[in-house]
């Protein structure tokens, strides 16, 4: 957070500092306008192409370990687990059902199971619970 506000107050004292001497060398009569807005635009494109390399391009790791020890200490069954996976990839109920060949009804009682033991009151709320958990991977 320090890095990034010293970056862009940087960017500010350098922008105040072209202004300035744009302001001189027009008053002095050296450079005419048109020169001073390209090389204020060429130093700021390149200071884009520089900060849009350094801070986009990084890659954050992504989490694959499941936390087996807290979906047991959830008490969350397997089954239970499946029907979270499934939920976590956006799958109705009755989608659910279909791919685990059980009722609609069966995939109701594990959801509402799982909503208990994450304790959430909504599916989204319980798959956001279950990623801080690490019991779904990102």
């Amino acid at each position: 957070m320090k890095k990034t506000i010293f970056v862009f107050s940087s960017l500010i004292v350098a922008l105040l500092a072209l202004f300035q001497l744009s302001k001189y060398s027009y008053t002095t009569g050296d450079l005419s306008i048109e020169i001073i807005i390209a090389a204020i635009a060429i130093i700021f494109l390149c200071l884009g192409i520089y900060l849009n390399k350094k801070s986009l391009h990084k890659t954050t790791p992504i989490t694959t370990k499941v936390d087996y020890e807290k979906i047991e200490k959830l008490g969350i069954s397997k089954r239970e687990y499946e029907v979270l996976v499934e939920i976590s990839k956006g799958l109705s109920n009755r989608e659910i059902a279909e791919k685990l060949f059980v009722t609609e009804s069966t995939i109701k009682t594990h959801v509402s199971n799982v909503l208990v033991k994450l304790n959430s009151k909504r599916r989204t709320q319980a798959i956001k619970k279950a990623k801080e958990y690490h019991i779904l991977t990102s």
